[in-house]
């Protein structure tokens, strides 16, 4: 009974062990970070552009979004967004449209999104600037590499 009960504790606690999430503790493949953003006021259209920094080297790239900066003034410009990049096998991986994975979680010092695209890539985006607050909306964010 005891040696029952002694397995059944090291197979609950191995399956809970492998349930959580790696995130954290992965290293990401790359930083991302939007340098420009333009908004059409009253619907919500935001485009800009960004620059993905992948093994060393730096790949700009244009982006559309439906509702992506609401809550922020729209006579900013530029904001600052910056984050991580995983699962990202090559450049091309990264452009496509992102969805999001997570409810953002808002902060007095900004807001934070997880999305993910269809190549499995997945961007964890955040603002820490004051007031600059950025929800991604059901259409979702889309990434075009420049050439």
């Amino acid at each position: 009974m005891a040696r029952t009960l002694l397995k059944s504790l090291i197979m609950g606690t191995v399956f809970l062990i492998s349930e959580i999430p790696l995130t954290r503790a992965q290293v990401p493949d790359g930083t991302v970070k939007i340098t420009s953003r333009m908004v059409a006021p009253g619907i919500g259209l935001s485009w800009g552009e960004g620059v993905l920094t992948y093994k060393g080297r730096d790949y700009p790239f244009n982006f559309k979004a439906t509702g992506l900066f609401r809550d922020v003034d729209a006579n900013i410009v530029a904001t600052e967004l910056s984050g991580q990049v995983f699962g990202l096998r090559r450049p091309e991986d990264f452009a496509g449209n992102y969805q999001k994975v997570e409810t953002p979680s808002q902060s007095d010092s900004g807001s934070r999104a997880t999305m993910k695209n269809q190549n499995g890539v997945v961007v964890n985006l955040a603002s820490t600037i004051n007031g600059r607050k950025f929800n991604l909306a059901r259409d979702g964010m889309d990434i075009e590499l420049k050439k």
